[in-house]
């Protein structure tokens, strides 16, 4: 079985984003001094783990809508849409970690992608069922 390159490559980029949102909170620790296991500290050490916490909540919702999507409708459409959630995801984070009143648009984007990407899979399985 071999994966199509660009679903695949979208798939790295999110997690690649996931892995960065990691370090941001690893650079937050040791920064602010917030040893583990606390999840709690000053502010910008909490906004970097709601942006981790946060980004793999929304990551275990759109990879399998993604490769659903991908699969059982346009890939095209859907890859673009996916290149679409990571940017919107990395807006959410700069947002965020700039003041938590500007992380609004990038997760509304993300949000309205996964919506997107759910509604492609849910007609792709209804057209095979078909």
């Amino acid at each position: 079985m071999s994966l199509p390159p660009l679903p695949a490559l979208v798939t790295i980029l999110a997690l690649v984003l996931y892995q960065a949102t990691a370090l941001l909170v690893g650079r937050a620790r040791v920064q602010h001094q917030v040893k583990p296991p606390a999840t709690t500290g000053p502010e910008q050490f909490e906004r970097a783990l709601r942006v981790q916490q946060n980004t793999l909540e929304q990551l275990v919702f759109f990879l399998p809508t993604f490769w659903m999507a991908v699969t059982l409708n346009q890939a095209g459409v859907a890859c673009a849409l996916g290149f679409v959630w990571i940017g919107a995801r990395i807006a959410y984070a700069v947002g965020y970690m700039q003041a938590p009143d500007k992380r609004g648009p990038g997760f509304g984007i993300a949000f309205l992608v996964s919506v997107a990407l759910l509604v492609m899979a849910f007609v792709g399985v209804v057209a095979k069922l078909g």
